[in-house]
């Protein structure tokens, strides 16, 4: 079985949402077979949409929520359908110990590198914007020796 976990921008363009959602199907498909076990922390965005085509292909969902305040934290009333939606297919929910915030990004950064084989990072390249972000676990995966596949398809931008 196959562990990839997600990390990535959540503030895709509307646009970019199909273009970063078939770009993951893509890069998924060639880890379908034998199992597959998808890790996100469900944030809106690059998360939400690799924790849908994980399940949508047969595969399992690992959630890590960076606390256990997080729904209330950090998903707006118009994004806890979905969230919830996923949330309830998840095979297993863990959870931080930390207050939503950097600390617990970061936390959930480490729980996430520290159960996955690969790394997807839907990222264009950019410095985070403090400790947590995309690029931060885009940098510790690297030092760590886990590989990571960057997803940035061509006309993908932030909103």
């Amino acid at each position: 079985m196959t562990r990839i976990g997600i990390t990535g921008h959540s503030n895709l363009s509307a646009d970019s949402a199909e273009l970063v959602r078939k770009a993951l199907v893509d890069a998924l498909e060639d880890y379908t077979e034998g199992g597959l076990v998808g890790i996100s922390c469900l944030a809106r965005g690059a998360d939400q949409l690799f924790a849908e085509e994980v399940l949508d292909l047969g595969g399992q969902l690992e959630v890590v929520l960076p606390s256990a305040d997080y729904r209330e934290a950090k998903v707006g009333p118009e994004a806890r359908g979905g969230f919830d939606r996923l949330l309830v297919r998840a095979h297993h929910v863990r959870y931080m110990s930390l207050t939503a915030g950097r600390q617990a990004y970061e936390e959930a950064n480490e729980a996430v590198l520290g159960g996955v084989d690969l790394l997807f990072a839907v990222w264009d390249g950019q410095p985070s914007g403090g400790g947590g972000g995309t690029a931060d676990a885009v940098r510790l995966a690297t030092e760590r020796g886990i590989p990571v596949n960057v997803i940035w398809p061509e006309g993908a931008r932030r909103g």
